[in-house]
């Protein structure tokens, strides 16, 4: 039976390299204030390729007070694809950087919360990404006042975290100009009726556009309903039941969207030659299956989980400053306008 080879040690570089394990860790971790020669790093560095050495990373963290993790703790990961995506744009912003993420879904338990931040706080994460499924105020635990922490697709209401959010006010914007651009004038908003960040800013998205081009406002072709497709059905058939109906609709989701081309299935309008329609959130399991393919704004969430480990990285171990950060959400142009 062979036995499994050693791998190599810091003494064993120490040895290659005709130094002290003592300067061996100090040209590892890049200490600088021991006056090290060139040729002596040199001699080190060579010694660690050719024995393919690896720090062992926990030991260093428990020296440095800090690990090569950063913690990112959300209330929903596996059953929503916003998550997903904030996770992955943190992952790969993570490991650019040569760390890790680890990765806690709470299922909006608070036992599991806290207990998570103070496990993640054990084990000495370098800083705490604080998540959230869709956009809302949060009210993060108090246990993460004592490390760097950034809330993302959220914030906190005093503003005492940074934050990075969706700009709501900028998509409802951007959508409501696709369709003044494409030559519409009657431009209704099916609306959500949730209090939440989104219904409030894509609305006032949608007014800023309308004035921007001077158009008037209409509060007729406005309305509000539950944010799914049967939501979008009822506010489509509202909305085209008008002495004047609207010759496009902007859907404050694309589960909307997807109701109101039922709708205007059912009445005989053909979209987009009778009536264009544009999402919200980009949700490729029905914008891009819909028939036409429907035009949509994204939401930046693999964008806001980069920011939110870039900011913390650029703040080394320092507390960040309670920026509150909005990203632009972009457009996904396709067959619906």
């Amino acid at each position: 039976m062979t036995t499994r080879e050693r791998p190599p040690t810091m003494h064993d570089v120490a040895e290659r390299a005709a130094v002290s394990q003592t300067t061996v860790s100090f040209v590892i971790n890049g200490r600088d204030d021991y006056n090290i020669s060139d040729e002596t790093k040199e001699r080190v560095w060579a010694a660690v390729r050719e024995l393919n050495y690896r720090p062992n990373a926990m030991a260093r963290g428990l020296r440095s007070n800090k690990s090569q993790l950063i913690g990112l703790i959300s209330d929903e990961i596996a059953t929503t694809v916003y998550a997903v995506q904030m996770v992955l744009g943190a992952q790969d912003a993570a490991w650019e950087q040569d760390k890790l993420l680890l990765v806690v879904s709470t299922g909006g338990n608070e036992e599991i919360k806290n207990r998570a931040v103070r496990i993640m706080l054990e084990h000495q994460v370098s800083s705490i990404i604080y998540a959230t499924m869709f956009h809302r105020p949060a009210r993060p635990p108090a246990a993460l006042r004592t490390i760097p922490c950034v809330m993302l697709d959220c914030y906190d209401q005093e503003h005492t975290f940074p934050s990075v959010v969706p700009n709501e006010v900028q998509g409802g914007r951007t959508a409501t100009e696709t369709l003044i651009q494409a030559g519409h004038r009657r431009i209704a908003f099916i609306n959500n009726v949730d209090p939440i960040p989104a219904t409030f800013g894509r609305f006032a998205g949608y007014r800023e556009a309308l004035a921007l081009h001077g158009l008037p406002y209409d509060d007729s072709l406005v309305v509000h309903a539950s944010s799914d497709s049967g939501g979008g059905y009822l506010g489509a058939m509202t909305l085209m039941q008008l002495p004047a109906p609207p010759t496009a609709i902007f859907c404050f989701n694309d589960a909307m969207a997807m109701g109101a081309y039922d709708a205007l299935r059912k009445l005989g309008r053909a979209i987009p030659d009778d009536v264009a329609v544009i999402g919200f959130d980009n949700i490729e399991l029905i914008a891009a299956h819909l028939y036409p393919p429907l035009t949509t704004v994204r939401l930046p969430h693999y964008e806001m989980g980069q920011w939110a480990v870039n900011f913390l990285a650029e703040h080394g171990d320092t507390f960040p400053p309670p920026v509150q950060h909005r990203v632009d959400c972009p457009l996904i142009s396709r067959a619906s306008v």
